[in-house]
């Protein structure tokens, strides 16, 4: 029955997303996330078989009855990311009402991965994507006058020889900002959340990891425009400079992860090395 409702509750949502949020490149990994969480809750299966029930009522419907109220909220302003945001407290009062607060320690990452899943709010992309641009168009410009190519630059227009190049949204980087972020969130927790300094040290790397592969996949589009012409950078071209984006942000991701073992391997030698009489 409550599988049901919750069914009946989001399955407008649901819809609404498919339908648009998540058939863009931006959003598009929405229904990745929502794998990713179950596969996550499944993962720790033993846990809740084994977690002790003890409902807590008030507390549980404190949250479900806030999470409904949120839901009807968003869904008749049109606010997609409160929308989808308030599967979390939904799920997590329905979790105490059934089982209490131990399980849902046991389930509490998965649910609030859930996030992940959520449109980015447009005042959120506003604020970061022009600062993005920005800074992405100032790097590229900078570099390729260092290298000795003809280029200036005006706000996030790049002129280089006889073209104009627009700097886009979709090239700020914010989109693989947010898709890294979620990907770098789950690899932690799935496999380094033992390791507290090593997580922090890999989440931190995240936004810079993807900037900078964003830089170099800015770079190749205005180099590609500069020898091939303007029209070399649209179509099948444009979109595997996107996917070799990911590629190398995910590839840098794991050599950081690399890295950041080897220095700490070799500080705790060291450090056995200075304690050692």
């Amino acid at each position: 029955m409550i599988a049901v409702s919750f069914a009946i509750a989001y399955t407008p949502t649901f819809i609404t997303l498919a339908q648009g949020p998540w058939r863009t490149e931006q959003e598009g990994h929405g229904p990745l996330i929502i794998a990713a969480s179950a596969w996550l809750a499944w993962r720790s299966r033993a846990l809740i078989w084994n977690a002790e029930l003890r409902p807590a009522p008030l507390p549980g419907w404190v949250a479900l009855l806030s999470g409904l109220c949120l839901l009807v909220l968003a869904r008749n302003q049109d606010v997609w990311f409160l929308e989808v945001a308030s599967e979390i407290p939904v799920i997590a009062g329905l979790v105490l009402l059934l089982a209490g607060w131990r399980l849902l320690r046991v389930l509490a990452f998965p649910i609030g991965f859930l996030i992940f899943s959520a449109p980015a709010p447009g005042w959120m992309v506003d604020a970061a994507t022009i600062p993005l641009k920005v800074f992405i168009s100032d790097s590229v410009t900078q570099l390729l006058y260092s290298a000795g190519y003809p280029i200036a630059q005006n706000g996030v227009v790049i002129l280089i020889g006889p073209y104009q190049l627009l700097v886009q949204d979709a090239c700020s980087g914010l989109n693989s900002i947010f898709v890294l972020s979620a990907l770098g969130v789950f690899y932690v927790y799935a496999f380094r959340w033992n390791e507290k300094i090593r997580a922090i040290a890999l989440l931190l790397l995240i936004i810079p990891i993807t900037v900078f592969a964003n830089f170099l996949r800015v770079t190749s589009l205005v180099l590609i425009a500069y020898y091939g012409g303007v029209d070399r950078m649209e179509g099948p071209l444009h979109d595997l400079t996107g996917v070799a984006l990911f590629v190398v942000a995910v590839v840098l991701m794991f050599l950081a992860d690399g890295a950041i073992s080897l220095l700490m391997k070799l500080f705790g030698r060291r450090s056995t090395r200075l304690v050692t009489p």
